[in-house]
C-alpha cells in the first residue's frame, strides 16, 4: 500500500493545530480529562486523513492513524519541553504518560479516517441515475 503524504500532512497539521489548543479551546480538557481532548483531536485529524485519502477502509484507517501518531509525537515532545523549561519537571512518569498519549491517539485516528473516508465517498451519486 503507497502512502498519501499529502493526506497524512493535513491530518498531521489538523493534530498539531488541536493538539496544542484543544486546553484552550474544549473546556477543562487539559486539566479535568485529558484523553477526551487528544481523542477529539485524534477523531478530527483522522477525519481529514482520511477524507484526504479516499482509497479504502484500510488505507484511510491506517493514513488516520498516521497522521494522529506523528502530531500527538510532535504535540507532545513540545508539551513536555515547555512543561521541563516552565515547570522543571521532567522524568519517567512523564516519558511514560507521552509514550500511552502516542498510542491511544492511533486509536481514535483510525477511527476518523474509516469515517472521513466513508464521508468523502458518499457524497457521489447518491440517488443513482434514471433508467429510462
Amino acid at each position: 500500500m503507497a502512502i498519501n503524504w499529502r493526506a497524512v500532512l493535513y491530518g498531521f497539521g489538523t493534530q498539531i493545530l488541536l493538539g496544542l489548543l484543544s486546553g484552550f479551546v474544549v473546556p477543562f480538557t487539559d486539566f479535568a480529562l485529558p484523553v477526551i481532548g487528544a481523542g477529539l483531536a485524534g477523531l478530527i485529524a483522522g477525519g481529514v486523513a482520511g477524507y484526504y485519502n479516499n482509497r479504502s477502509t484500510m488505507s484511510d484507517a491506517t493514513h488516520g492513524a498516521l497522521a494522529t501518531v506523528i502530531g500527538a509525537l510532535i504535540v507532545g515532545i513540545v508539551l513536555t519541553v515547555i512543561g521541563t523549561l516552565v515547570a522543571g519537571i521532567f522524568g519517567l512518569g512523564a516519558g511514560l504518560g507521552l509514550l500511552v498519549l502516542i498510542f491511544v491517539a492511533g486509536i481514535p485516528g483510525a477511527i476518523g479516517g474509516i469515517v472521513g473516508g466513508y464521508v468523502h465517498r458518499g457524497r457521489g451519486d447518491a440517488a443513482g441515475r434514471p433508467t429510462a
